[in-house]
């Protein structure tokens, strides 16, 4: 192998492809994300997996200090503190599921590999304003060892609050102890919240 080809193979990705397919677009906290990674080659490529990429981003808009240095007239210069508004990047959750681990693809391969993997119930929802946004993006990789990683696009899913269970309800039997006393007349014996005897019709006697 040539010098140049060598080092072509350094900066540039195998000819291959990875296609993501999920089951849907949008999920709620704690529910797992499914879908397949389909794989083609076009050269002999020893990948080191095929994976997928779940990744949780939140950007902010805060007021960060720094200093400016500015040339006065005359040729001086003069340093002040500058605030100025920017936006921050977080990752704030991660997650690589795996298809399949080392393999090596064969020109003309072809095959699919399925993936799965749970989006945390403490995790945030996807959200956006003029001053916070939180975005849940997703994209399908093939690991080369030495070599550009071959990727697929990126695409955004929808995360929700997982909804609330719902209301539980609960019967209670209360149990009470019925005092059973004999009629007077005839003896049978009934209830002693009955006002009158039940088999002869008395009525019952304070």
């Amino acid at each position: 192998m040539g010098f140049f080809k060598k080092l072509k193979d350094k900066v540039t990705s195998p000819k291959a492809t990875v296609v993501l397919k999920l089951n849907k677009n949008s999920y709620a906290l704690g529910e797992n994300l499914e879908g397949t990674l389909s794989v083609s080659a076009e050269e002999e490529i020893d990948a080191t997996e095929v994976r997928a990429e779940l990744r949780c981003e939140e950007r902010k808009k805060t007021m960060k200090y720094e200093t400016e240095t500015r040339t006065l007239p005359g040729g001086r210069t003069e340093t002040r503190p500058v605030w100025r508004e920017v936006w921050e990047t977080a990752t704030i959750f991660s997650a690589n599921p795996q298809g399949s681990g080392p393999l090596h693809l064969s020109a003309g391969y072809k095959g699919e590999f399925p993936i799965s993997t749970a989006i945390p119930t403490g995790g945030q929802p996807s959200y956006s304003s003029m001053d916070r946004t939180v975005e849940w993006n997703i994209k399908g990789v093939i690991g080369v060892k030495g070599r550009p990683d071959v990727t697929s696009s990126t695409f955004p899913i929808q995360v929700a609050m997982a909804p609330a269970a719902p209301a539980v309800i609960t019967e209670k039997i209360v149990e009470r102890e019925v005092v059973m006393i004999p009629c007077q007349y005839c003896g049978a014996l009934f209830p002693q919240t009955a006002l009158s005897c039940p088999k002869c019709g008395a009525q019952r006697k304070a």
